[in-house]
């Protein structure tokens, strides 16, 4: 057999590395097609005379460019015949990429837990993404529920004990960046880091309705093969599900309104794909401020926000009944540190 079926649960081993296929060299045409897909306005991902007066060499690629890429690679062999995706930890930016980086990925299998079913399991993978030199300059864990192929005993439950947060101290703050001099006409607000107060909410006000194309666009950009995202017979309901990643973009890009200098994600504490998205579905987005920590970098703080993606008939800023489970509306509970100027 010559084709690849993709991996089932049965098929992983605790410890186990795999390297992913294919490397990518990414360039301006995967900027100007991310600008086309989501409303992505940050000056520092723009201009690169905005990104020269901030201390870095040129404007790199938007940071969920580099995700984007990294998570497409693993595709093939962690969530081909994933039934979801379902969380995200422990995820840090090591070094910001450029046009003309190649990229490329590794998984490490660090966790195995069958469901009670014994149709499916959950499967935990340590993600690093890497440029053409061997620099990190991404690495992320995620745990995706897997199918399962044929009758197998159930291994030994290994679930891996993650990091809540990413602690301030661990943020990797990319060499040279200086907002001393940050000019906040040309980044489109003048909210600054001392502005935002934990405990704060922030409606985005904006919304983006989700069309068919777009989101299969996206998805064969990122090279994102999953099936659940293309082949419309995979799911009983016979409907495409929209690749989680393209609702984080969407989430993100709609907070510009509100928070336009939380410049660069560094880090990634927790996300969850509370509710499935699909075609025809209207996104908006509300965030929380959840902490703040200084940084050695000048006029640089850090921010931790915490970003929820809702569809149409959402209330403002609710986010669980009260069993404590995710409401229908709440599409993506994001909880990330990003760096903005004090």
């Amino acid at each position: 057999m010559k084709t690849n079926p993709g991996r089932f649960f049965e098929d992983y081993r605790i410890g186990e590395v795999i390297a992913h296929a294919v490397p990518r060299t990414v360039s301006g045409g995967e900027r100007a097609m991310y600008h086309a897909l989501y409303p992505s306005r940050g000056a520092l991902y723009s201009s690169d005379e905005f990104a020269r007066a901030s201390g870095l060499p040129a404007s790199p690629l938007d940071d969920l460019i580099a995700f984007h890429v990294v998570f497409g690679k693993t595709v093939p062999d962690i969530s081909l015949n994933a039934v979801a995706n379902l969380g995200y930890a422990e995820g840090r930016w090591l070094a910001p990429v450029y046009a003309g980086d190649t990229l490329r990925s590794e998984s490490e299998v660090i966790g195995l837990k069958e469901n009670s079913n014994g149709k499916s399991g959950v499967v935990y993978v340590r993600t690093t993404g890497r440029n053409q030199h061997g620099t990190p300059v991404l690495e992320y864990v995620r745990w995706v529920m897997v199918r399962k192929n044929r009758e197998t005993p159930a291994p030994d439950p290994v679930v891996p004990k993650l990091q809540a947060v990413v602690p301030p101290e661990a943020l990797v703050i990319p060499a040279g960046l200086d907002f001393s001099n940050y000019d906040f006409t040309l980044a489109g607000e003048a909210h600054r880091w001392g502005d935002y107060a934990v405990g704060e909410k922030i409606d985005h006000v904006d919304g983006v309705t989700i069309e068919e194309a777009e989101h299969m666009l996206a998805t064969r950009l990122w090279q994102n093969t999953a099936k659940v995202h293309f082949d419309a017979t995979f799911r009983e309901d016979g409907r495409r599900l929209i690749y989680g990643g393209h609702v984080i973009s969407m989430a993100r890009a709609l907070s510009f309104n509100g928070l336009a200098n939380a410049q660069m994600i560094v880090a990634l504490n927790a996300g969850a794909h509370a509710n499935p998205c699909f075609a025809g579905d209207t996104i908006r987005a509300w965030s929380e401020v959840l902490d703040k920590a200084p940084t050695t970098a000048p006029g640089v703080g850090a921010i931790r926000l915490r970003l929820v993606a809702v569809k149409q008939g959402a209330a403002p800023f609710a986010l669980r009944d009260e069993a404590g489970k995710y409401l229908p509306e709440v599409l993506l509970d994001l909880d990330y540190w990003a760096l903005m100027p004090v």
